[in-house]
């Protein structure tokens, strides 16, 4: 999976932190809070999003409400699956990541490696 670009994660970004579906408009508009943005470039950007799979699109009057198709977690993992598969050794990377884990992270890690192991045994 391709790390998404600059305008792409700032459209996901905020799509993720608003948990609904917006229109091109509101995205635009929240964009130019921070940095001036057109309306076309959002709108072309989007359209590219939904065409890779990454946003679903209901038409509402004359404009498109956009919704996410994956959570934003989803998302970190597939591009922590695609950093493992850079390895040679996904065993001894891994070990690495581990290593620069907290501990609450490495507790988050057991109880999802337990969580796994029954999954897979049911």
């Amino acid at each position: 999976m391709r790390r998404l670009g600059d305008l792409e994660a700032e459209i996901m970004d905020r799509l993720w932190k608003w948990n609904r579906p917006a229109t091109v408009r509101e995205v635009v508009n929240d964009i130019n809070k921070q940095r001036e943005v057109a309306y076309t470039t959002v709108m072309t950007v989007a359209n590219i999003l939904y065409n890779k799979g990454w946003l679903l699109r209901t038409k509402q009057g004359r404009a498109w409400l956009y919704a996410p198709v994956r959570t934003r977690e989803a998302y970190s993992a597939a591009l922590m699956e695609d950093a493992l598969g850079a390895s040679e050794d996904r065993s001894v990377a891994l070990s690495h990541f581990v290593e620069n884990m907290s501990e609450d992270e490495m507790a988050a890690l057991r109880k999802a490696l337990r969580n796994a192991g029954r999954r897979a045994k049911a």
